[in-house]
């Protein structure tokens, strides 16, 4: 089922007035920024980023960009994955003398898969007050819209780029009792969407696709028919998330019986791993627990 949404007040258009100014009490503020559109921002965070004697940001380009649209102008500098062993001193002596520094990352919340947390960790090493100002999240906008169960979900930012390491992660991943919160690049979509239908069973997942943008896109589907459709269709443009329904309870409570039974059968014909995958599609139980059942089995029948 594909739904497409085109939210209203798209990222544009001309300057807005700037917040008013106030003191700022010293200290690291971790400021949340639009995961899109440019008027999803707080009025606490257009005042933290107009009074900061600093903003540390990932690409001082693109922050610069949300200030000039909101008529704010502060210092920026730049702090990433790859100059933050350099910077982080220099932003911390700022802390230690006294200054607010705001955080930032090029969209959403810091820290979440964005640079940030030795800096958090080491200010409130020195005693240094940090605080947030929430806002935009892309794996909890992703969540809320997906129309999978909310109450209990885990978050694993990226999986491993390569087959082998990414079906690892997700085998531990499947045995998590909650929803699955995931990024994803484009250009890998279709071959992870296939590697999580094998290991984690037919469940209903949702890609959702430039979250408020005007190309925002949420198509749901079980994993198997939205890996066969970026296949088809190709690397999709812009930012994902991937949002995968929780094991199915139903499943969980198969009689050990029925389940050893769909394991003896494949094994007929399977070698260990398939056999494991093949009940695990067909029951959506975890493959790992179903794998070690198999071996289990497999050695019983060898020693009677």
């Amino acid at each position: 089922m594909k739904n497409v949404n085109q939210p209203s007040h798209h990222a544009g258009g001309s300057k807005l007035s700037p917040p008013a100014l106030s003191a700022l009490a010293p200290g690291l503020y971790v400021v949340a920024t639009p995961i899109g559109n440019s008027r999803d921002i707080t009025l606490r965070a257009l005042d933290l980023l107009a009074a900061a004697d600093i903003v540390a940001c990932e690409d001082t380009r693109t922050t610069g960009k949300l200030l000039f649209l909101h008529g704010i102008s502060a210092p920026l500098t730049a702090y990433h994955d790859h100059n933050a062993q350099r910077v982080r001193p220099a932003l911390l002596a700022r802390l230690q003398r006294g200054e607010a520094v705001v955080l930032v990352s090029d969209a959403g919340t810091p820290l979440i898969s964005d640079p940030g947390y030795r800096l958090v960790v080491e200010a409130q090493a020195a005693g240094i007050p940090v605080t947030t100002a929430p806002g935009p999240s892309a794996p909890l906008a992703a969540l809320t819209i997906s129309g999978l169960p909310t109450d209990r979900f885990f978050f694993a930012g990226f999986l491993p780029p390569k087959r082998a390491a990414r079906r690892r992660a997700l085998e531990r991943l499947a045995l998590i009792d909650g929803a699955l919160l995931l990024f994803e690049s484009t250009r890998r979509l279709a071959a992870a969407l296939a590697d999580m239908a094998e290991v984690l069973g037919p469940r209903e997942a949702v890609v959702a696709r430039e979250l408020t943008k005007l190309h925002e896109e949420i198509r749901r589907a079980p994993l198997d028919a939205l890996a066969a459709h970026y296949d088809s269709a190709g690397a999709p443009k812009g930012e994902i998330v991937i949002v995968i329904a929780p094991p199915d309870a139903d499943a969980d409570q198969l009689d050990d019986g029925a389940v050893d039974g769909l394991l003896r059968e494949a094994l007929a014909t399977d070698r260990l791993r398939d056999a494991a995958a093949r009940v695990a599609l067909a029951t959506g139980l975890p493959r790992r627990r179903l794998y070690h059942r198999a071996l289990e089995l497999s050695r019983e029948e060898r020693e009677t």
